[in-house]
Order: structure tokens, then sequence, then C-alpha cells
């Protein structure tokens, strides 16, 4: 936000409108999908003559040291930053100077933000399907192994009738196998690659969007940019 007042005002932002404004304590959680959509970003720049292929290169290798500088904690996320991208780019440009100010080239932040959030959901996603197989592997498990094993089934907080205790561990292996559905059609619906919209209505530069599709392995490209943005 600041950069679209800076230009007009003399002052400075008040603290509490800057917290307010700032996301990076949430979406700090996203660097790794920034930086990954920003190199799959900066190489399709190269590829199609947007910027020149010895910036491209530059761009990517820096971004990749970045990352790899998070992860192992030689590099602390600023949080004093607006939010994660700023951050981020930030650090690009100091350590490349204006060649990293190219990376910004045909994305808004917009498109770059519905990119970081759609990646960082299908990883989330991701996992925890995959834990929900390990844990509905287990109960089943236990099930095959508590055949004969006799237990009161309760109905309104009341001792019932008998049941089995395989019966009773697989009344929850439905209910989390339906969860898992709901998260791979959930999947299917963020599998959608949005950046290319721009702010608003895409970009006049002869970009590829199925080229960065293709690299961040999304399904498709999004139909519409309004709608993506």
């Amino acid at each position: 936000m600041k950069n679209l007042w800076q230009g007009r005002f003399k002052k400075g932002l008040n603290a509490e409108t800057k917290e307010f404004n700032a996301s990076i304590k949430i979406d700090s959680a996203m660097f790794e999908e920034d930086i990954l959509g920003s190199i799959a970003h900066a190489k399709m720049l190269g590829k199609q003559n947007i910027i020149s292929n010895e910036d491209s290169t530059i761009i990517i290798n820096t971004l990749a040291e970045i990352l790899e500088d998070i992860k192992c904690g030689t590099l602390k996320i600023d949080f004093n930053e607006e939010d994660i991208h700023t951050f981020i780019e930030n650090e690009l440009t100091k350590r490349i100077g204006d060649v990293g100010k190219k990376l910004h080239t045909a994305r808004s932040r917009n498109d770059q933000v519905a990119l970081d959030s759609r990646l960082y959901v299908m990883k989330q996603v991701n996992s925890l399907i995959e834990e929900l197989k390990e844990f509905l592997s287990v109960l089943t498990t236990k099930a095959e192994e508590n055949i004969d094993t006799i237990m009161p089934g309760y109905t309104h907080m009341q001792r019932a009738q008998p049941v089995t205790f395989a019966h009773h561990l697989l009344a929850y292996v439905e209910m989390l196998d339906r969860d898992a559905e709901r998260l791979s059609d959930c999947r299917k619906r963020v599998n959608v690659m949005p950046l290319g919209s721009g702010a608003l209505a895409g970009s006049t530069l002869p970009i590829n969007r199925e080229m960065v599709c293709e690299q961040l392995n999304f399904e498709r490209v999004t139909r519409n940019s309004m709608d993506a943005v």
C-alpha cells in the first residue's frame, strides 16, 4: 500500500496505520511459495525476451540463494516490512541492484498474492491429505485387530446396543474419508494458475502463462483476470 501514496504525501505513515496494513506476520509463512513463483516468472521473462537472459539468470540464482539463506537461518525475515513480497524484493535489490527491480515486470502485487496463496494452500492440502491417509491406515489396522472385540454402543450419551470395537473405529474411518474427499475437491479448485492476470486486466507484454503454469505444476491457468485477483 505504501507505494500507492508515498509519492503524494510528505509525512510518513502513522505507526498504527502501518501495523494495520502490514501482513508480514501472516504471509511470511509463504516465503518459499513467493520465491518459487518469482523464479518461474523470471524464467518466463527471460525466455520471452522481456528481460535479457543475463538479467533473468542473475535474478533466478539470487532468489535461489535467498531461499536457501532463509531456510538455513542465515537470513532472518524483517517483520518491519509490510509483507513478505516486499521483504524478498528489497533483499533481491540489495544484493543485485536495479536488476532486481526487473522481476516485477509484467506482474502485479495482486496476481503475485493470488499465486502465493494458491501455492501455499495446495501444499497444505497435500500435507493434510497425506496425514489423513496415515491416520486412516492406523484406524483400519486397529479395526482388523478388533473384529471380535465387543464394546457398548452409545446413543444420547447412554449405553445402548453392543457393537464391536472395529465397527466403532470404522465409523471414524468413514467420517475422515469424507474429509479427505473434501480436501481433494478443494485442491482441484485451488490448482489454477493466476499469474499474468495483472492488477485487473492482464498485461500488454508478450508473457507466456502456460510456461509458468507448467513450471509450478498447476493443472491449468485462470480464464478471467478479474476473477483471478
